[in-house]
């Protein structure tokens, strides 16, 4: 399949990852990289044997398609539509946007100009959340019933070099960490309905540990424990807890529930992990996942999806209006916490499609559920 042009603006914490991982998919042909930040974007290149460019010159550069959005969260609306304007597709770091209103409008402008929006995360992708979508898709767990979402752990200043933003106005532990759990839910039990929730902040400030800004306090502008209940459209009852304030927990990552069944499903910041099954009447048992995608960090597999479904004229499967839906709900916990109400979502989104093709070389393939094999070190009571 013909490459796909690809310029990458931002080159920050998380641009190492997605340039290792792209290598991965010869589809992605990466035409350059750019940051306001000229030297940070000469290192990359070096490191990845790839160019520096400036910004201007990825958006006027006719062989470049997609421009793919690794800037902190409150760029990701200005430089994607920056890259609509210039007539690209345009994929983004998570989350879509900081608010729901400029999400929209981004969302809207793609469709008017007839480009595509994609959006991590992607780790919905990878093979472990495919089997437990696959586990889903079978009916053994039921009928949907509920589970739980969490994420918690005691603040982001303690390893990220520069954690400001994710204190400030737009980020938090719920548009930091909610998109991949959320994304995951929408990809395992469809969209959601409405939710309700509760929202404080424990500190003021808080002291980075990280060098090189070691001692260095920072402000608190948003809140840092969110806790909240979705209800989805097939009827499931999902509790979600999002902190930067608990200092340990013995929590599973996603946890659903069905009349017949629960199943344990991995990491969703992660691509592959165990899986765990407990059919009615038994006990715990491992799922095997033979899939790819499932040993290794594919970030960026998201960016591949969509250059394969550019050249094939298929719907990408990490695209805006999975998205937008995602930020509203993120948002609507907050509305919730408030106002003291439950918030309806007004978004519609399609659950993605499983992934049944190799991003490698196009290949279809066919995912399927692995055979269970009985482990007695994994019980759960």
């Amino acid at each position: 399949m013909e490459k796909l042009g690809i310029g990458i603006i931002g080159c920050g914490n998380i641009s190492s990852a997605y340039l290792k991982a792209m290598a991965a998919f010869p589809i992605l042909d990466i035409r350059g990289i750019a940051d306001l930040n000229r030297s940070l974007a000469e290192e990359r290149a070096a490191e990845f044997k790839v160019e520096a460019r400036n910004v201007a010159d990825l958006l006027a550069d006719p062989s470049i398609e997609l421009i793919v959005n690794l800037t902190v969260p409150k760029a990701h609306v200005t430089v994607a539509m920056q890259a609509l304007e210039a007539g690209k597709h345009t994929y983004s770091e998570k989350p879509l946007a900081t608010d729901f209103a400029d999400g929209h409008k981004l969302v809207a402008m793609a469709r008017e100009k007839g480009l595509r929006i994609g959006a991590a995360p992607d780790t919905f992708l990878g093979g472990s959340h495919q089997t437990a979508r696959a586990i889903v898709d079978s009916g053994v767990l039921g009928t949907p019933v509920g589970g739980t979402a969490t994420f918690m752990c005691p603040g982001h200043e303690r390893w990220h070099p520069n954690p400001d933003f994710y204190y400030d106005v737009g980020g938090g532990p719920m548009l930091d960490m909610g998109p991949y759990y959320i994304t995951d839910l929408v990809n395992l039990l469809g969209p959601v309905s409405k939710v309700a929730g509760f929202a404080t902040a424990a500190r003021k400030e808080r002291t980075i540990t990280s060098e090189a800004r070691n001692g260095e306090r920072i402000p608190v502008r948003v809140p840092t424990h969110v806790a909240g209940i979705m209800a989805f459209e097939n009827g499931a009852v999902v509790q979600i807890g999002m902190s930067f304030d608990v200092a340990g927990h013995r929590h599973v990552p996603l946890e659903l529930y069905g009349t017949e069944g629960t199943l344990i499903v991995p990491d969703p910041n992660h691509f592959g992990g165990q899986i765990e099954l407990l059919k009615k009447g038994g006990a715990f048992e491992q799922t095997a996942t033979s899939e790819p995608y499932a040993d290794g960090n594919y970030r960026s597999i998201g960016v591949a999806d969509m250059a394969h479904a550019i050249r094939s004229g298929r719907p990408h499967r990490a695209n805006g209006d999975l998205a937008l839906h995602v930020l509203e709900v993120m948002e609507a916990f907050h509305k919730a916490a408030d106002t003291g109400t439950t918030v309806s979502i007004s978004t519609k989104t399609e659950r993605p499609a499983p992934l049944s093709e190799s991003l490698v070389d196009g290949r279809i393939g066919r995912y399927r559920i692995n055979r269970i094999r009985r482990s007695s070190t994994c019980a759960r009571h």
